[in-house]
C-alpha cells in the first residue's frame, strides 16, 4: 500500500485508517511480517494495538495450520506437525518462546525482585531456560501429534475439530490471555530496556473488550462444551498466572507475557486432548 493511499483513507475514512494502522503496528510487534512504509508507530499506537493481538494469534496460527495441512498431504503427520511448529516460531521470530526461557531463567535463578528483572534482561539462555523451551515444545508436539492422531482415526466425523483450526484456536485464544493480563497486572520494569514496555504499560476496557470479543468469535467455531470448558481452564490459567506473577514480580513484563502465552497455548491443546479422549472411549 503506497502513502499516497493511505493519505487518501486518512482523509476519507479515519476511523478505516486509525484501525489499518493499528492492526499493522500489532503485526509488526509480534511477527516478522513487515509493516507498511505508511504506518508510523509511537507509545499511544503500541497501546492501542493491544486490541489485535488475538486477531494477530489467528493469523500466526493460520500459517501454522496452513504449513500442516499442506504437508500432511504428503508426508507423515509427525512431520507436518514439526513443520507446522517451525512455520508458526519463524513468523515471530520466537519472540514468546523466548519469553519463555527469559522468565524461567530469572525465576529460576533469582531471589529478589530486582535479581530476577536483571537476569531476564539478560540475552543468554541459561540453564532453567533451556529446560523450560525443551519441555514446553516437547509438549506441544506430543500434544499436536496425538490431537492429529485421534482426529485421523475417525473422531472428526463426531467432533467438528480439525489440527489446523485447533491451532487457530491455541494461537489466537493464548495471545489474548497473555494480553488480558495486561489489565490485571502494573507493569514493573522502570527503565526503557524492554521493548515491551509501551504496550505492556496499558490496556484500557475498550482494547480488553475488543480482545474477548475476537475470542468469542474463535469459540464459536468449536462444539459448544468443548468452548465452555476452554474457558473455564483458560480463566484458571489467568488466576493463576495473575497470581503467579504478581508473587514472584510484584507485576509482569514482556517476558512473563510470553511465557504465559506458552503455557495457555499448552492448556488449549491439552484440554482439547483430554475432551476427544473422552469423546473416544
Amino acid at each position: 500500500m503506497s502513502a499516497s493511499w493511505s493519505d487518501k483513507q486518512r482523509l476519507t475514512s479515519p476511523q478505516l485508517y486509525k484501525q489499518l494502522t493499528l492492526f499493522w503496528v500489532a503485526v509488526g510487534f509480534f511477527t516478522r511480517i513487515p509493516m507498511p512504509a505508511w504506518v508510523k508507530v509511537d507509545g499511544e499506537k503500541l497501546n492501542q494495538s493491544s486490541r489485535y493481538f488475538g486477531v494477530v494469534g489467528i493469523l500466526i496460527g493460520s500459517i501454522s495450520a496452513l504449513v500442516f495441512w499442506l504437508v500432511s498431504l504428503v508426508l507423515p503427520i509427525e512431520i507436518a506437525v514439526l513443520l507446522a511448529m517451525t512455520a508458526s516460531i519463524l513468523a515471530t521470530g520466537g519472540f514468546h518462546e523466548d519469553g519463555l526461557a527469559d522468565t524461567a531463567d530469572g525465576l529460576g535463578g533469582g531471589w529478589t525482585v530486582a535479581d530476577k528483572l536483571k537476569i531476564m534482561k539478560d540475552s543468554r539462555l541459561g540453564s532453567y531456560g533451556a529446560l523450560a523451551l525443551i519441555i514446553c515444545l516437547m509438549l506441544k508436539y506430543q500434544l499436536l501429534t496425538l490431537l492429529a492422531e485421534r482426529l485421523e482415526m475417525g473422531l472428526e466425523s463426531n467432533v467438528l475439530l480439525s489440527v489446523p483450526l485447533i491451532l487457530v484456536l491455541g494461537h489466537g485464544l493464548s495471545r489474548i490471555l497473555a494480553a488480558s493480563l495486561i489489565y490485571r497486572l502494573p507493569y514493573v520494569r522502570e527503565d526503557d530496556s524492554s521493548k515491551s514496555k509501551p504496550v505492556a504499560q496499558n490496556l484500557r476496557v475498550n482494547e480488553l473488550l475488543i480482545l474477548l470479543l475476537t475470542g468469542l468469535i474463535l469459540l464459536l467455531f468449536v462444539p459448544a462444551y468443548i468452548g465452555l470448558i476452554l474457558v473455564l481452564c483458560l480463566l484458571l490459567t489467568h488466576m493463576a498466572c495473575k497470581t503467579f506473577f504478581q508473587r514472584q514480580l510484584g507485576g509482569i513484563v514482556g517476558d512473563a507475557l510470553g511465557a504465559a502465552q506458552q503455557v495457555s497455548e499448552l492448556v488449549i491443546y491439552g484440554v482439547v486432548l483430554a475432551l476427544l479422549s473422552g469423546v473416544q472411549s
